[in-house]
């Protein structure tokens, strides 16, 4: 499917020699003469394989009517995957079961009854676009090796940074996950406030305490540590209900910090959050920064799709005041995994300035063309996938409208299934969603005339846990579930993929009411 016919294939450049033309080649008694890779085997496997994925992993695996997964234990499917590496390789056919075995054994997280991450579904465009870079296989640290990807990139982080609203530009970068995100986002923070730390190290700084909320991503606690700035100096700001930061604590904690000598220097806010789907208020959080010189990014890691709706956005008033933002259109805007962007509201190269090593062997300056598309400096990493390109090109398919109807129709499901969970017997919702986080306890017949208290909230605690099991041993579905706060333990449904209809939400609760009615 996605190699060249065989009448199309262009001359051999390496024909074979007479006989007797040329001795072999020898260097520490490895022949060097041509090359050793069987191109037509290796077009024939090609040949053979790619009709399995297109086949098994991606028509099968989005089909509602099969499995999610083929659940088996650790044991069984080290045995089933047969994973011991030997010294000889193995015949095609074997390899290519291999190939089966590894996609009917995977959880099929493009299947529209997927539900247990803040990613689903599967775009088209998107998918050829990954095929298409892993098979050319650039990285992105220079125009001269990735010339269209560093361009695409470009261009989707310029349009990003638009829709953020930043109207005099900015800077960014594709990173390898939100959380790496949020790890820039704490490094170039540090770095505005104290330049010195890139050359002098920690030994030349204050104390410095950064925000954050307890709904937060724990990537903030993680890059703390990371970074050398200690868990200890992450302040945490109480949630309402809602799980929204309360502002009027956020600036307590920031006299306290200073009462105590420290230096506050940034804030993270979080713009979705994992569980409940809360969005922090973003304005009155940035008055305090501005009162205080606080940098402040927003984690919009998973709320970020919010911002291509006009009818949604609002949930982000006051996101064009962030210094920085992580989003990942991996997840709400279905660009598949990963494809994480890092923006600041910069136009002095603040990214270039905290990063750059100067590699000369990358970045000479003295390159034919424009060095300014030279943008791996900019970055942590050396090597670097071109994540932005998938995105580019489904973005390029369906336009900034069809990826706006797809954040709407995601929310109007979620408020569809909320108000059925209403309906039915036996389902309670946590709370209203503002998002498309619709979480809820499933209560089974048994404990339906049992009055509210520690003994029945014991009891609740223990049906997700049984009834997710089963539904992982049946295949039919998958939904997260988790304990929050004091609250017992909760189904967390989250709704992405275009593919997902109002027949799969009323199966949805079907099948947790059949799963757990005899809990």
């Amino acid at each position: 499917l996605l190699v060249r016919p065989q009448q199309e294939r262009p001359p051999d450049p390496y024909p074979a020699e007479p006989k007797g033309k040329r001795p072999p080649v020898l260097v520490d008694g490895v022949t060097l003469n041509g090359p050793t890779l069987d191109i037509r085997e290796a077009e024939s496997f090609l040949r053979e394989a790619m009709p399995i994925v297109m086949e098994e992993a991606v028509w099968k695996a989005t089909d509602v009517k099969e499995k999610v997964c083929e659940w088996r234990s650790p044991e069984q499917l080290k045995d089933l995957l047969d994973l011991e590496l030997r010294e000889g390789g193995e015949a095609h056919p074997q390899i290519l079961q291999r190939c089966r075995d590894a996609i009917r054994y995977s959880v099929k997280t493009g299947h529209p009854l997927f539900f247990n991450q803040l990613y689903a579904g599967m775009d088209p465009y998107s998918l050829v676009g990954r095929f298409i870079t892993e098979a050319i296989n650039p990285s992105l640290y220079t125009y001269e090796v990735a010339p269209v990807f560093l361009l695409t990139e470009e261009a989707v982080l310029k349009k990003m940074i638009e829709i953020i609203g930043w109207q005099d530009g900015g800077d960014g970068i594709f990173s390898p996950g939100g959380s790496v995100s949020n790890m820039y986002a704490v490094n170039v923070a540090r770095y505005h406030h104290c330049p010195d730390v890139k050359v002098l190290g920690l030994s030349a700084l204050p104390r410095l305490v950064m925000f954050t909320s307890q709904e937060c991503h724990y990537s903030v606690s993680k890059a703390a540590a990371f970074l050398g700035i200690g868990t200890n100096n992450v302040y945490v700001i109480p949630s309402d209900k809602r799980g929204k930061m309360i502002p009027a604590e956020f600036e307590k904690q920031v006299q306290r910090a200073k009462d105590e000598g420290a230096l506050p220097f940034m804030v993270n806010a979080t713009a979705g959050t994992t569980v409940l789907g809360a969005f922090d208020p973003l304005e009155e959080i940035a008055d305090i920064c501005e009162r205080h010189n606080l940098w402040m990014h927003v984690d919009a890691c998973w709320g970020g799709g919010a911002l291509m709706s006009k009818k949604h956005r609002y949930l982000l008033q006051g996101i064009h005041r962030a210094n920085s933002v992580a989003w990942n259109p991996h997840k709400m805007l279905m660009a598949g995994l990963q494809c994480c962007a890092f923006m600041v509201r910069d136009k002095t190269n603040l990214l270039q300035r905290c990063h750059s090593a100067q590699a000369s062997y990358l970045f000479q300056q003295d390159k034919f063309y424009d060095v300014s598309y030279d943008t791996g400096d900019k970055s942590i990493q050396c090597s670097r996938k071109p994540d932005a390109f998938k995105f580019w090109l489904m973005w390029k398919a369906i336009g900034t409208k069809g990826l706006e109807e797809r954040v709407d129709r995601a929310l109007a499901m979620a408020r569809y299934l909320a108000e059925e969970i209403k309906k039915r017997d036996g389902f309670r919702l946590v709370m209203e969603p503002e998002y498309t986080n619709v979480c809820f306890w499933y209560i089974p017949p048994s404990l339906r005339d049992t009055a509210d208290g520690p003994e029945f909230w014991r009891k609740v605690h223990a049906v997700a846990p049984v009834v997710k099991e089963r539904m992982m041993k049946e295949g039919s579905m998958m939904v997260g579930y988790q304990p929050h706060g004091d609250k017992a333990n909760f189904f967390r449904q989250i709704i992405i993929s275009p593919q997902v209809s109002r027949e799969d939400m009323d199966f949805l609760l079907d099948q947790i009411h059949s799963l757990g009615m005899d809990l």
